[in-house]
């Protein structure tokens, strides 16, 4: 262990956050304090905690508490905690770099953003804590040791691209921050942090509901006999500590409700909704809840936590409780106080405990229902929720059975029938065309490459309403969700489709049987031309303008799907598609004709070639050999000339 000062660089996101900070990106220079404080009372419940799990854990904890100590000669504030601490090695570790994903993402939107408010915005979404001391101080100096250990750490940094280290042999447990403020600016005094008045009102605002109390050396008036304007000093606890959860809803008022948030989830925006519930009978418990309004940076990453912190008789237990809220409702915030659980209750044993069980599914049915009156109430507001957090809640209909109607009934999807308007299952089935019995559905990368496929003809020349799906895993909850008020979901790419009527079928009977018998002998020879790619060559109703398509059983998997699977290294076996044909196609009556002819003319299955290739290149797939195909077509186009 090094016994002399080390000066170290930062990461090089580090450097950049600590600029835009330096820099003031965001106006709000007040919040630096509520994220000071809201670290103490972390590393204070984190001692806790650890003090209830290891018994011979070496700490104080006889007076948890934040302080905070002002120096207006100075001009310094310090925030005080004798909470966890930190080892060194943590310091530089949570300190001296960011450990976070999405941060160089956050960075490249902030530079491309020409907008003020919309910086703010990203900054809000990935939420900076510590760095935020940054936009009001010209240093910082960080004194912290680990509870257990003798030697202390002692941090500083002018926010340049170093900062120094060094051991402290007589450090106090926990950890104390020192912003070494601005020059006062004179015109502007409400930004005067060595202010009793300031600190006051800023703890009240942000941090009144703190668990823990936040204690302040202030001045009031001598006693009665003493000198005129004579002051003495007292320390006085400056929040209420009453835990928000446990106070009726009436009584809380939303500024209230929106710091409680930002205090948990590090955002600096308002959640989009607020859900305060208290369950009673066999067990109580309270529970706090918010709908975030913007997605994390990490939502779809795989080290993203869930937000719900449990509580046992208002005591911190643990943060990110897998266990009491699904992974595809990852992105909801919030409290949970049990009051029947024991206070060392590990991860494992919540996976298995009945009480934790019903109290997560009455915590999911609460948000579901909460969106679902949101869909009624407020449009926007759950256009908002959809646009953000309608992916990752989709990831619901592959594994909560008991809630799959739930979900269904609060998701909505892009349609053919209008570009600017998603569409709820519901409202799909309500406009239905007389006679339809299945919702039909198509999958697919983009909304442009879907509604420009060759399988959407007949049902655009046709009136139906097709939904248009584009989502990674809307390719795999379609397998699990079969069908919708009795109404089968269906694919338009896969299996037959015949969306003549009764009546156009008997008008055409004899002439679709005359087709059948003039191709018979193209598509048998296609079939076993075509071995090697497709399993069966047949004629169309599908197809209006193009001249061929390719299209998957009803049980086969979509080669979207399939390369999915693919690239996350799982061997499949080859997945042969069917190859249908437009009979009223040109191309395809002359290639009828022309073999009908000469069968054995090599052009006859250079055409068969090409036109299988066309086909897979208008659903986006991959020729297995481009160069030969691209030699055969500019061979045919050179014949043409």
């Amino acid at each position: 262990m090094s016994t002399g000062v080390e000066t170290l660089e930062f990461q090089a996101e580090a450097r950049q956050l600590l600029q835009l900070m330096i820099h003031s990106i965001y106006s709000n220079k007040d919040i630096f304090l509520r994220e000071l404080i809201s670290n103490a009372s972390d590393a204070l419940d984190k001692l806790r905690l650890e003090s209830l799990v290891d018994k011979d854990l070496s700490a104080d904890t006889t007076d948890l508490h934040i302080e905070i100590e002002v120096d207006r000669e100075q001009r310094t504030l310090t925030v005080r905690d004798n909470g966890i601490g930190m080892s060194r090695d943590e310091v530089v570790g949570l300190i001296g770099t960011i450990a976070k994903s999405g941060t160089a993402e956050l960075l490249r939107q902030m530079k491309e953003s020409k907008d003020a408010a919309a910086s703010q915005d990203l900054i809000g979404q990935f939420g900076v804590g510590f760095y935020s001391t940054f936009m009001v101080a010209d240093k910082v100096t960080l004194v912290s040791r680990r509870a257990g250990e003798e030697t202390g750490t002692r941090w500083e940094s002018s926010g340049s691209g170093t900062y120094t280290i060094e051991p402290v042999a007589d450090a106090a447990q926990g950890t104390a921050v020192t912003v070494h403020l601005k020059p006062e600016d004179a015109d502007d005094q409400l930004f005067d942090y060595t202010a009793e008045w300031k600190i006051k009102e800023l703890v009240k605002r942000y941090s009144d509901f703190i668990a823990w109390p936040i204690r302040m050396t202030v001045e009031r008036p001598a006693v009665e006999g003493e000198s005129e304007g004579a002051t003495e000093t007292e320390v006085t606890t400056l929040n209420s500590m009453k835990a928000l959860w446990a106070r009726p809803r009436s009584e809380v008022g939303d500024e209230e409700y929106k710091e409680f948030y930002r205090h948990i989830s590090r955002d600096w925006n308002d959640p989009l909704e607020i859900i305060h519930m208290k369950g009673e009978g066999t067990f109580e418990y309270e529970a706090l809840l918010f709908i975030p309004s913007q997605a994390p940076f990490d939502l779809f990453t795989r080290d993203a936590k869930l937000g719900i912190q449990l509580y046992v008789k208002r005591v911190f237990i643990m943060d990110d409780c897998q266990a009491l809220m699904p992974e595809y409702l990852r992105f909801v915030k919030g409290v949970v106080d049990a009051q029947d659980l024991s206070l060392n209750i590990s991860r494992e044993i919540l996976q298995q405990d009945r009480q934790i069980q019903l109290m997560r599914r009455r915590l999911v049915k609460k948000v579901l229902s909460t969106v679902k009156e949101l869909m009624s109430s407020d449009a926007d507001r759950y256009r908002t929720f959809w646009q953000e957090f309608g992916r990752a809640v989709k990831e619901g209909l592959l594994n909560d059975f008991d809630n799959q109607r739930a979900i269904l009934d609060i998701s909505s999807f892009a349609s053919t029938e209008d570009p600017e308007k998603l569409v709820t299952l519901e409202q799909y089935v309500e406009r239905m065309k007389e006679g339809q019995s299945d919702i039909y559905y198509m999958t697919g990368e983009s909304r442009s490459m879907i509604e420009n496929s060759p399988h959407m003809e007949a049902f655009h020349a046709k009136g139906y309403e097709v939904l248009l799906l584009t989502d990674p895993v809307d390719e795999m909850w379609v397998e699990a969700v079969s069908a919708y008020e009795g109404k089968q979901l269906r694919s338009i790419a896969k299996g037959q489709v015949d969306l003549d009527t009764e009546q156009e079928k008997e008008e055409e009977g004899s002439d679709r049987d005359q087709q059948k018998e003039e191709f018979a002998p193209l598509l048998s020879w296609l079939t076993e031309k075509l071995g090697e790619q497709v399993k069966e060559v047949r004629l169309s109703s599908r197809l209006t303008t193009s001249p061929a398509i390719l299209v998957g059983d009803a049980q086969d998997m979509t080669p979207t799907l399939e390369r999915m699977y693919r690239a996350m290294g799982q061997e499949l076996p080859k997945i042969k598609r069917i190859l249908e044909l437009n009979p009223t196609h040109s191309l395809v009556t002359g290639l009828r004709k022309a073999h009908e002819q000469r069968a054995d003319d090599p052009a006859i299955a250079e055409t068969a070639e090409l036109l299988y290739g066309t086909a897979l290149l208008a659903e986006g797939g991959e020729l297995a050999d481009p160069a030969r195909f691209a030699r055969l077509l500019a061979d045919r186009l050179a014949r043409t000339l």
